[in-house]
């Protein structure tokens, strides 16, 4: 087997954009996982990758020209990785949006996988969609497609498009719907509550609502919460389709 300068090049090329794309796409960038496990696993994908693609000669001058197309590597990788990963947010926005509705907004913990501080409701769905990712083998459809992303985007050809932001404004859209679609059982049952709470506070004004509301909000919450554990699947399939729409997006402004 004869390796070239010119096909070692090509290599680098291929594990830049490999490295950037699994520090930064859902369930890879984990911060629990060793950055050594991280970076074998790049440079063994990038090496199979590399085995399997058609080799073409690179074009560029000078070492300047080089350093500008590993570049380009790299943001192409972090480009459809960060498209992947914003996705999962939308489990921490219906989850903080749910603490609000049960009063559990000012319980906060600290997250060690994303050294951020999330609520309590918001980490569970985070966990929880993590794990049907894992369970059901959806996180190497995230592999395929960056693997699947050098058929579209040869090597050395990646050209970033201004009006990429054009699909983070779309995303918006997409985010809120999926937030509310989400949390819709648990805002019509607590819409419902705030209105019993309401009409007892008109027919028997000596009663304390307050207390009653914040412990009654609590329980039905809590019991809602129990029962919107059986919509996991569907919330992991509106995640899973965001996510590879957004990675098809960005592929879209990178060629």
């Amino acid at each position: 087997m004869t390796f070239t300068v010119e096909q070692f090049e090509f290599y680098l090329c291929i594990l830049a954009r490999i490295t950037a794309f699994l520090y930064t796409a859902p369930i890879f960038n984990l911060r629990n996982i060793p950055q050594r496990v991280k970076l074998l696993f790049a440079m063994l994908l990038s090496f199979l990758l590399f085995e399997i693609l058609p080799y073409e000669p690179l074009s560029y001058f000078t070492s300047v020209g080089y350093t500008v197309l590993i570049g380009k590597e790299v943001l192409a990788g972090l480009i459809m990785g960060f498209f992947a990963n914003i996705s999962f947010e939308i489990l921490s926005f219906s989850g903080r949006l749910m603490d609000m509705e049960i009063g559990f907004s000012m319980v906060t913990e600290f997250d060690p996988l994303t050294n951020n501080q999330v609520t309590i409701t918001a980490n569970f769905y985070t966990y929880a969609v993590t794990l049907m990712f894992l369970v059901t083998d959806m996180h190497q459809i995230v592999l395929r497609a960056i693997c699947d992303s050098f058929q579209l985007i040869p090597v050395g050809t990646t050209i970033i498009h201004s009006e990429i932001y054009t699909s983070m404004l779309d995303f918006l859209k997409d985010f809120f719907i999926l937030g509310f679609r989400i949390i819709l059982p648990m805002f019509a049952t607590i819409l419902i509550i705030n209105i019993v709470l309401g009409i007892l506070a008109k027919v028997a004004p000596q009663m304390n609502m307050f207390v009653i509301g914040l412990q009654l909000k609590v329980l039905v919450g809590l019991t809602v919460l129990i029962f919107m554990i059986g919509m996991l699947p569907y919330v992991t399939d509106f995640i899973l389709e965001e996510t590879v729409e957004m990675m098809k997006r960005a592929v879209s402004y990178l060629r």
